[in-house]
């Protein structure tokens, strides 16, 4: 599910875009926002806007959290934005991953109908995987119900 409120949104934020491995902290972000904004950005604010504690940010503070992000203000309002920036930002971090990269330049050296074959291997391995761990959930709480 894509994140619908403006907590869920910039906890997605701090979550997917990570320098270095890491998330930001708020003291980073409020500096940062506070850099694009000119004016005052306290890391409790970004942290209760974070944690829905506080949900009604200025236009001024929504726009220097963008920009810190480097995503549209209209991430936090329209779907369809959030939607495309959060594909986006998940195929980018998808390719930190060295595995990942390295799998993405070997398919890119196949031609189309060889691509395919690849992409249908995968779907099954990913479907058998989430069996997989359907099966062990299942077993799991079978075992919590003897007891």
């Amino acid at each position: 599910m894509p994140p619908s409120t403006l907590a869920d949104k910039i906890d997605h934020l701090f979550k997917t875009i990570r320098p270095g491995g890491r998330e930001y902290s708020y003291d980073e972000v409020a500096r940062g926002c506070a850099e694009v904004a000119g004016g005052t950005f306290s890391k409790t604010y970004v942290w209760q806007l974070r944690t829905g504690q506080r949900d009604n940010p200025t236009k001024r503070h929504l726009e220097a959290i963008a920009a810190f992000f480097q995503v549209p203000v209209s991430y936090f309002f329209e779907d369809e934005t959030t939607e495309r920036v959060d594909s986006q930002l998940a195929l980018a971090a998808a390719m930190r991953d060295a595995d990942v990269r390295d799998i993405a330049l070997r398919a890119s050296h196949l031609d189309p109908d060889a691509r395919r074959s690849i992409v249908r291997i995968m779907q099954e391995v990913s479907r058998l995987q989430r069996a997989r761990s359907t099966d062990s959930a299942t077993a799991r709480d079978d075992a919590d119900d003897g007891e």
